[in-house]
């Protein structure tokens, strides 16, 4: 049976504009893109800045 292509619900205008400003402070925070924080939002699943810190901690280990 196939699945049904579903996408997650948007978020509303107030919390996408949160999540963007804390995207970009961390990505300066860190010195590293915004896309870079993006796509670790996007692979881990969670927005939690503790976890967001951790795979930043260890993408740089591995360099």
């Amino acid at each position: 049976m196939a699945q049904p292509n579903v996408k997650p619900a948007p978020l509303d205008p107030e919390a996408a504009a949160k999540a963007e400003t804390e995207i970009a402070y961390m990505a300066k925070l860190h010195r590293v893109s915004p896309a870079i924080i993006r796509e670790i939002v996007r692979t881990t699943g969670s927005i939690e800045r503790s976890t967001i810190e951790r795979e930043i901690g260890r993408g740089k280990a591995r360099r």
